[in-house]
């Protein structure tokens, strides 16, 4: 049986959907990893070759990029990852302590056994990516960790403002998770903020989630 002309439509579009989502979201990989540098131009035929698709998708996951932040389109000139200014991201760091706060001192009040547990397991995988001077491997188990912890929080707005802010300080986010020393002196401030949970210490929590966000955004300023 031939399929009605509106149900073919639909269906067209649903997969093109589908197509621009796994597109957008192979993109945000690639600048969130660095393998597209801040300031960079997307070069459309290039990364349609790349991906497999045609152009299209790659324009359309270029525009959800754009609302998102993590590009900019310049007119005549293309589309271009973002590169933040210096306020950009001083602010951005101080949004997230500020939400980072209120999220560790909601998370010591509500994990339980498990989340501990959970966060424990967190910590070592880190200090042996530290150990082993593995950058990539400790950078993506850090916004594990900090996701983990907006999760367990059981806030619900505060999460989604923490995670929208934090694709734009990703950013910037492979300065300031540079070199060994850096990881550990990162690790070592995530073993107090999960000190702080563990002993369900809500306001030390808050005050080491935020200074440790602090902290990122003072080391981020000593590379530039």
């Amino acid at each position: 049986m031939e399929m009605r002309t509106d149900i073919r439509a639909s269906v067209q579009r649903l997969r093109q959907r589908s197509l621009v989502t796994e597109v957008r979201d192979e993109l945000e990989r690639m600048i969130l990893n660095g393998e597209i540098r801040s300031g960079e131009r997307l070069n459309e035929a290039s990364l349609a070759d790349q991906l497999g698709v045609s152009r299209s998708p790659v324009r359309e996951a270029a525009r959800s990029l754009e609302r998102e932040g993590l590009v900019r389109t310049v007119a005549n000139k293309g589309v271009f990852v973002r590169d933040l200014s210096l306020e950009e991201a001083a602010e951005l760091y101080d949004l997230r302590a500020m939400i980072a706060g209120y999220l560790c001192g909601l998370a010591a009040k509500h994990a339980d056994a498990d989340a501990k547990a959970e966060l424990a397991t967190f910590i070592a995988r880190m200090d042996e990516a530290a150990a082993c001077g593995d950058e990539q491997a400790y950078f993506g188990l850090n916004l594990e960790f900090h996701d983990y912890i907006a999760t367990i929080s059981g806030a619900g707005r505060a999460v989604a403002l923490y995670s929208s802010l934090g694709k734009e300080v990703r950013l910037m986010r492979l300065r300031v998770l540079s070199g060994a020393e850096s990881l550990a002196l990162s690790n070592t401030e995530h073993k107090r903020i999960v000190a702080a949970i563990e002993r369900g210490d809500a306001d030390a929590a808050r005050a080491e989630g935020a200074q440790h966000h602090t902290n990122g955004k003072r080391r981020l300023l000593e590379t530039l």
